[in-house]
Parts: structure tokens; sequence; C-alpha cells
């Protein structure tokens, strides 16, 4: 059963506006504390529970809509995000679908609200979670997305990662392999949640209005691209009564921005009283409403699935293969017999193919972990980390080629160990090669 007890009086007056304590229990009968955001006094009014986006949901932006939806005479529940398991490679849409869906019923028994007039608003990832809310209860009287995304959230990732790069003067294999060739990695290896989620079928399924907006420079939502499948997911099914918004000179969450990288702690012109009127005027105001999509620098596409060949195992096995190869050849060399001829090639080899592994990893995890749209001096479109190390791979591979073709010379006189040592550089050089070629470092 689910359920709200109200914590005690009203605790804080601003604006004419009242805040009141509440917990909120669960599907699974755990609990979450919230906040209902209302106008003094107020009774019978709309009401929207806000679902969180990605991130443990504590950020103040959530208080400051809530409150400003309260002043337009909504009143809003923001309520704490479940954070149990929820981490970069695990999270639960449909779970966190249910823990809205308990808001709802928390808002639909307030004073403060008409009960058939209480909808769900998803912020980001929320645009996920609350279409599949709204689609599974005849309760919800509306949905509203902000920053909704029609594409997995992996291809989100991927042009995410691409539209900063492009912002940021990068271009050349930076771009086209290390932008989307991690984010392919991660959801091969399992450790990007929700990777292939499909929203677009659980935007058929909701009878319900529904008012989706886009910030006009949405960074990390292909805005245009987003706004066109939603529009083909309601023709498909005969839906009419949807609203869908470009929001001017906003970025991903409705702040004002001047480039859509950066957030102004003001929210952008318009977008409060646009959701105010909207939710106010229904049903009339939920007419079919389309606005021009947003340009884009580039358009979204869906993840190629790792082949089999370029998989998380074979990956890790040729980064084995290649240590096994270099550390055999370098703790061998402690044999004096065993030695090469002339063993500075082998020393630049293995140097500069090492370094060069360390480095691209090092700036993978950085562009991965980080939303940098800055990068420092470009040279032929490239970080001066990232060319580095497609010199030092260069450096490997021409290396080696001369290795091999002193291969006759080198070891005529060698015995059995000197062989089985250069036996073992040139694997380690050749499965580096390979792995240089996959991720970008030998191509301009």
């Amino acid at each position: 059963m689910i359920a709200a007890i109200t914590l005690g009086a009203p605790m804080a007056h601003a604006n004419d506006l009242v805040t009141d304590g509440i917990s909120i229990t669960r599907s699974d009968g755990t609990t979450a504390s919230g906040t209902v955001y209302a106008p003094a006094g107020a009774t019978g009014l709309p009401g929207v529970v806000l679902v969180h986006g990605s991130g443990d949901g504590r950020d103040e932006h959530y208080d400051q809509v809530a409150a400003a939806l309260a002043g337009a005479g909504i009143v809003a529940l923001r309520y704490d995000k479940r954070t149990e398991d929820y981490t970069p490679a695990h999270r639960d849409y449909s779970l966190l679908a249910d823990d809205a869906l308990a808001g709802l019923a928390a808002l639909r028994n307030r004073p403060e609200v008409a009960p058939d007039r209480v909808g769900i608003w998803g912020l980001s990832e929320g645009g996920w979670v609350a279409p599949l809310a709204v689609s599974r209860s005849a309760d919800a009287a509306f949905l509203i997305t902000v920053g909704a995304n029609s594409f997995a959230p992996a291809a989100q990732q991927a042009w995410a990662n691409e539209t900063r790069f492009v912002a940021g003067g990068v271009r050349g294999s930076m771009l086209e392999v290390l932008a989307r060739n991690g984010i392919r990695q991660l959801v091969g290896a399992g450790q990007f949640a929700q990777a292939d989620y499909d929203a677009i079928p659980v935007l058929e399924r909701i009878p319900q209005p529904v008012l989706a907006i886009w910030g006009e420079l949405d960074r990390l939502t292909p805005p245009g691209d987003s706004l066109r499948d939603f529009q083909s997911a309601f023709e498909r099914v005969g839906k009419t009564n949807y609203t869908l918004r470009t929001l001017p000179n906003a970025q991903h969450g409705g702040h004002a921005t001047t480039d859509g990288f950066d957030k102004l702690p003001e929210l952008a012109p318009g977008y409060i009283q646009l959701m105010a009127d909207w939710v106010h005027g229904l049903p009339d105001s939920a007419a079919r409403q389309v606005d021009p999509p947003a340009a884009q620098g580039q358009s979204a596409e869906a993840l190629e699935p790792l082949s089999r060949w370029e998989s998380a195992t074979v990956q890790l096995s040729l980064l084995l293969g290649i240590v096994l190869g270099f550390g055999g050849y370098a703790l061998t060399g402690a044999v004096r017999r065993w030695r090469l001829p002339n063993p500075r090639p082998a020393r630049i080899l293995l140097s500069a193919a090492m370094i060069a592994i360390v480095g691209t990893v090092a700036q993978l995890l950085f562009m991965l972990t980080t939303r940098a749209t800055s990068f420092g001096p470009l040279l032929f479109g490239r970080t001066l980390p990232w060319l580095a190390v497609q010199l030092l791979a260069a450096l490997a591979v021409v290396t080696l080629g001369v290795i091999i073709a002193r291969s006759r010379s080198t070891l005529s006189d060698s015995g059995a160990g000197a062989r089985a040592r250069w036996i073992l550089l040139v694997c380690g050089g050749a499965g580096f090669t390979l792995w240089a070629l996959y991720w970008g470092l030998l191509i301009p």
C-alpha cells in the first residue's frame, strides 16, 4: 500500500509559498523523504511530481523548479532519489518509475491538490523514467519531460561526447574513434547502466497529455532529433494531445545559457510560464503543437554493438598479450647470453608502446568521466596529449618494422634464448599495432 505521512506543520514560508516535509512509502516498503511546495492556503490546485535526472538527486535545481512552479499555482513534490544500488553500471528505470508513482500517490492525497489533476515531470534521465511511470498509471493526469531523449542512453552519451569534442575544436580519430569506442566498450563489458533502453515503445503507450520541452542549446541530449522522434512516435499511434516545444537560449535542464555548455543561475525566460500555462489550460492546451526542431551540429546515431573481435574479452586479452610479450622480453634480459645485439630499437619499441598505452587509457578515462569542453592547445585538430600518444605509437610501429627488417643480421649468431626473446618482443609489438589501430592512434 502506498501512503504519505505528513511530518508536521508547514516548515517555511517565502513569498506566500509553503513547504511541507512528508515521508513517502515506496512499493518495496522502503521510505523516502519529500518536500511539497505550494502556495499558502492552496486547495484544489494541479500538482506535479518531479523525477530526477542522473546522479543522486540532491541538486538544488529541483528546489528551484518546485518553488517556481508553486509560485505559478502548481503544487510540486520533490522527493529524495533512490540511490541504493544506483551506480554507473547499474540502475533500474522500472524501480525508479515505481518510486515516481509512490510520489504521485502521496501528492494526490494532499489537500492542496485536485487528485485528478496531478501529473509527473521528468528531467534528463527522468525523461526515460517519468514516461515509464505515466504509462503504468491512469492516476497520472499528464506528463512533462525536459531534455528527454529518444535515443538509448549509450547512444545519447556518445552524441554528447562528440558534441563537446566538436565544440572544443577536436577532429580526426580522437573524435571518430575515441568518443564512441569508449562507450561501446563500456556497454560490451556490462558497465553502462540501461545502455540499450528503448524509450519509443513507452511513448507510444501513453494516452495522457504530454508536454515535452528541449533547450535550443541542449548539448547533452540531441534536441532536434529527439523532438522529431517524439513526434513520429505519437503520430504512429494517432496521438493528438501533445505539445513539443523548443525553448530559446536554454540548456539541457531549462536554465539560461550562453552556449549550451554553461548553466546560468536563472531558469530560461518563459520556461516556467510555458509549463504553468499548459498545465492550467488542460485539456485544451494539449492540442497538437510542434515547434521547429533545434539545430544540431551532428545527428545522433545508434551505437553499433561490438563485434566478436573487438569485445572486452578480446581487448583485455590483447593487452595481456602485449604485457606478457614485452614483460617476457624485459625479464629474460637478465640472462646475459640471451641478450640481443644492439638493444636500442627494442628499448625504443617497448618504452614508446607502453607510454602510448598508459597515455591513451588515461585520456579515455578523462573523456568518459568529465564533461570538459576545453582541451587546451590543439594542433591539427588534436589535443597535445593525444598527438603525443599518436607520435609515440607511430614511433613504436616504425621501430617494430626496423626490428623485423634486421632480423636476419640480429639473429644470425644468436642462440635459442635470444631468438625466443626476439619472438616475445615482436609478438608484443604486433599486439600493440593492432591495439593502436583500433583506438585510432595510427589513424589521422
